[in-house]
């Protein structure tokens, strides 16, 4: 089992900045891949950023060159560094751990932060 506690999240002016956390415990943290994705109202969940166990990151072509995700194995805690953001970028935000092995996957998620882009 693995649990999740996003924080970081808050209203925030357009143009501005935020980092969220996301803190792991209860399991190996260092061999699942880690992702945040986000969730609109009205909308669908969709993918914003994630990085492997062994640091590739991918992210969504809305988010590219704007957020940043990274991970600190020691501390069991993986980041998105959000910069220029913009009203469509409000959303609750979640985070993922997943692993897929031999014999079996596990997919994990956190509670969610809400994000405010608004003037």
């Amino acid at each position: 089992q693995v649990q999740l506690v996003e924080s970081g999240g808050g209203l925030v002016q357009p143009g501005g900045s935020l980092r969220l956390s996301c803190a792991a415990s209860g399991s190996i943290f260092s061999i699942y891949a880690m992702g945040w994705y986000r969730q609109a109202p009205g909308k669908q969940r969709e993918l914003v950023a994630t990085i492997s166990s062994g640091g590739i990151t991918n992210y969504a072509d809305s988010v590219k060159g704007r957020f940043t995700i990274s991970r600190d194995n020691a501390k069991n805690t993986v980041y998105l560094q959000m910069n220029s953001l913009k009203p469509e970028d409000t959303a609750v935000y979640y985070c993922n751990a997943y692993y897929s092995g031999s014999y079996s996957t596990h997919d994990y998620w956190g509670q969610g932060t809400q994000v405010t882009v608004s003037s």
